[in-house]
C-alpha cells in the first residue's frame, strides 16, 4: 500500500490499526518482528508516515480464523491413533496464511479427520514441521497433543532423521560436503532468507553426490537443523542452487517449482517408542526429467 497526502504524519501503528484487521498490539508486534516493512526496511511503531511510503506486510500473525475443511486427495503413507505420515505433493501449501485459507494441506486434513493436535493453534492443527509449497515428499502429522509435543522435542534434539533429494544446477566437484553457514532473513528482501551473521541461526546441511550430469548434479541432503528454506539457501550460497527454484535459483524451465523432494524419514514413534522408517518415490515430473538427463549423458 502506498501512502497518500491525507495520511502523512500519522503513526504507522495507528494507521494500520484502522485499515487492517489487527489490534494495535498485534500491529506493534508485527512491526517489532519486521513482519511489516516501509520501503523495504524495518521501522518502529512510532514511525510517522511520509508521502509515497510503501508499506508491505511480509508475514501475518496467526489469527483465530475459521479454517474450512476441504475435500482433497491426500497420499497417506501410514496412520495410527497418534500420527500420520503424508506424502505431500509439490504445489500444495501446508497451512493457511497470506490470503490462502481454503486450499492447503490443513484444509484437507480437517476434512479427513477430527483428530489433530491443536498445540500450534487452529490454522496449523497437526503440523509438527512443514515443507515449502513446491517441495514434495514426506511430512509427519500429529493426531494428538502428546504425540505432537514429543515429536517437536525430538526435532529440536535432532533425533528425527530426514533425507532430501535435490537436483542442483551445475556439476558439483566433490563427492561430499558439509555446509555450516548461519541463516537469517535477508535485509534486502524480507520475504527471503540468506546466509548472514546478523540475526541468524546455526544451520548445517550434509551433501552427498548421487549422480553427475552434463550441467546438473543429483544430490542427497541431510539436515542437522531445520531453518526456513535451509537447503535452498545453502545450495545458493555454495553456488549450486536447486534447479528450477523460482526464488533462489538461476535456471527456471518448469512450472513445478524447485526440484527438491523429502525422500525418507526415520524417527522414534512418540507413543510406542518403536523405530519408524518411511520412504517415497520421486514425483513423476522429477523422475522423468532425470531420465532426460540420463539420455543426454549417454549420447
Amino acid at each position: 500500500m502506498k501512502i497518500k497526502e491525507n495520511d502523512v504524519g500519522i503513526r504507522i501503528d495507528v494507521y494500520l490499526t484502522k485499515i487492517l484487521e489487527y489490534s494495535r498490539t498485534e500491529i506493534n508486534k508485527m512491526l517489532d518482528n519486521s513482519d511489516i516493512l516501509v520501503n523495504g526496511k524495518s521501522i518502529k511503531p512510532s514511525y510517522k508516515l511520509k508521502l509515497n511510503d510503501v508499506i508491505e506486510v511480509i508475514n501475518e500473525i496467526s489469527k483465530e480464523i475459521n479454517v474450512i475443511p476441504t475435500k482433497m486427495d491426500i497420499d497417506i503413507i501410514y496412520e495410527d491413533n497418534d500420527i500420520m505420515v503424508i506424502n505431500k505433493k509439490a504445489g500444495l501449501t501446508v497451512h493457511p496464511g497470506s490470503g490462502n485459507y481454503t486450499d492447503t494441506l490443513v484444509n484437507g486434513l480437517l476434512y479427513y479427520t477430527n483428530n489433530l493436535s491443536n498445540i500450534n493453534g487452529n490454522i496449523r492443527p497437526g503440523i509438527v514441521h512443514r515443507l515449502d509449497k513446491d517441495t514434495s515428499g514426506i511430512m509427519l502429522v500429529a493426531k494428538n497433543n502428546k504425540a505432537h509435543q514429543i515429536l517437536s522435542e525430538d526435532f529440536q534434539k535432532h533425533l528425527v532423521r530426514r533425507e532430501y533429494i535435490a537436483l542442483i544446477t551445475g556439476v558439483f566437484p566433490h563427492n561430499k560436503a558439509l555446509i555450516d553457514a548461519p541463516i537469517g532473513r535477508d535485509k534486502e528482501n524480507r520475504k527471503t532468507m540468506c546466509v548472514t551473521e546478523k540475526n541468524s541461526k546455526k544451520a548445517i546441511t550434509h551433501l552427498t553426490v548421487i549422480e553427475r550430469f552434463k550441467n546438473h548434479t543429483l544430490v542427497s541432503l541431510n539436515l542437522e537443523t531445520g531453518r526456513t528454506h535451509q537447503i535452498r539457501v545453502h545450495m545458493k550460497y555454495i553456488g549450486y542452487p536447486v534447479f528450477n527454484d523460482p526464488v533462489y535459483g538461476t535456471q527456471i524451465i518448469k512450472e513445478y517449482g524447485q526440484f527438491l523432494h523429502s525422500k525418507n524419514i526415520k524417527f522414534i514413534h512418540p507413543i510406542t517408542k518403536k523405530e519408524m522408517y518411511f520412504e517415497t518415490n520421486l514425483p513423476t515430473y522429477f523422475a522423468d526429467y532425470l531420465n532426460t538427463l540420463e539420455k543426454e549423458n549417454n549420447k
